[in-house]
């Protein structure tokens, strides 16, 4: 039966919301960190919960399909008819994100329904293994990484930028010369959520925090300056991060990776990383 559409969420719905949320930390942590700090309101959120179950949503007190959309749009739990009215909210407003990701199975199904309108997407990483640590990593952590101040910003900078496009392919000082990133990075390192290896004036390593729940810390843009690759900064700057999440913060350590990158699966997998889901990502 088809839904008979996808609802805006509101303060009513939280408790809903959160069991939702807590049900899964690890794949939920880029939301649950955002609805922790900002609850459900658009504004405060930058973005807006969706929801939807055939039998109401207030009357059933649980949701059964939940997405966020906002600067991403992340699809978290749905059937397929969930997904498909989902899609039907998405299009009636021009795309915003810049991406799709999350739980593999929810990516995927909803792009099937938005790619006739939305697409062609400029890359679909459909195998994204989703890991998590729980425990102190079985690397030992390497004590010249650590959180990078804000005085080092224009030192930092740099490597954040290479890395980005490395990994996402594009320039992410494409349209405003650099200003909406370099805002980004710099309120990372105001959350000592940037950490970093330097060698002089360089950095060697790289690793953010880029979403932290009660319970889950995401590890992002994790990178090792080209030259001194190979040399093993990857992994105990990693479990450096791992550590400082872990035992300083008392979070679980997560993040998700490229299943054809064998290098960096391998370096996770002696850190004592574990594969706790699957996520997928569409790019635009």
């Amino acid at each position: 039966m088809r839904l008979a559409g996808a609802r805006l969420l509101d303060e009513r719905d939280g408790q809903a919301v959160r069991a939702v949320l807590t049900a899964d930390p690890v794949a939920s942590c880029m939301v649950a960190s955002r609805v922790e700090a900002a609850g459900l309101d658009p504004w405060r959120l930058g973005g807006e919960v969706w929801g939807c179950d055939s039998r109401g949503l207030r009357a059933s007190g649980r949701l059964d399909a939940l997405c966020f959309a906002g600067p991403n749009l992340v699809p978290l739990r749905g059937r397929p008819s969930s997904l498909r009215a989902f899609a039907d909210r998405a299009l009636r407003r021009r795309r915003m994100c810049s991406s799709m990701v999350g739980p593999a199975e929810q990516v995927l199904g909803l792009w099937a329904e938005l790619s006739a309108e939305w697409g062609p997407a400029r890359e679909v990483r459909a195998d994204q293994p989703l890991l998590a640590l729980r425990s102190t990593p079985l690397v030992t952590p390497d004590p010249r990484v650590r959180p990078v101040r804000p005085d080092e910003l224009d030192r930092y900078l740099p490597a954040a930028v290479r890395m980005f496009i490395e990994e996402v392919g594009i320039d992410p000082r494409l349209g405003d010369g650099g200003a909406g990133y370099r805002a980004r990075v710099a309120e990372l390192i105001a959350a000592g959520r940037a950490f970093a290896r330097f060698e002089g004036d360089e950095v060697v390593f790289k690793a953010e925090i880029g979403a932290l729940s009660s319970m889950v810390g995401q590890i992002q843009g994790v990178w090792v300056h080209p030259d001194r690759r190979g040399e093993g900064l990857g992994g105990t700057g990693t479990a450096a991060v791992v550590q400082r999440l872990v035992s300083g913060m008392g979070r679980t350590a997560s993040l998700y990776v490229n299943g054809y990158n064998a290098p960096a699966r391998a370096v996770y997998d002696r850190i004592g990383f574990a594969q706790v889901g699957q996520y997928a990502t569409v790019l635009f």
